[in-house]
């Protein structure tokens, strides 16, 4: 990988793991995938005990990391879990882990 190629890789990498160290934006992922990955955002509203504009934040931040997709249907925004984008952000970081890999 060229270095260049492994800044923009880690770049994206500390993007997606900032909007996973929440427990709340963990937690949406998991309700997210758990109901079959769509969801409105009242659907994911009710599932938290916070106010509607923290609930938003924390979509917010999951849409730009490329975790969650929004789409407006007339005044209701679906949101749409982006598994395969999740699981090839940790995969790759994983990867500087596997064993004999040069420092």
């Amino acid at each position: 990988m060229r270095r260049s190629e492994a800044k923009g890789t880690a770049a994206r990498t500390a993007v997606v793991f900032t909007a996973l160290a929440h427990a709340s934006r963990r937690e949406i992922l998991l309700v997210l995938n758990f109901h079959g990955g769509r969801m409105t955002a009242g659907e994911i509203a009710e599932r938290f005990a916070c106010r509607w504009p923290t609930t938003t934040r924390h979509l917010r931040v999951l849409e730009q990391a490329g975790l969650v997709r929004v789409r407006k249907v007339g005044r209701t925004r679906v949101y749409q879990l982006q598994s395969a984008d999740l699981r090839k952000s940790i995969e790759t970081w994983l990867q500087w882990f596997r064993p004999g890999r040069p420092a």
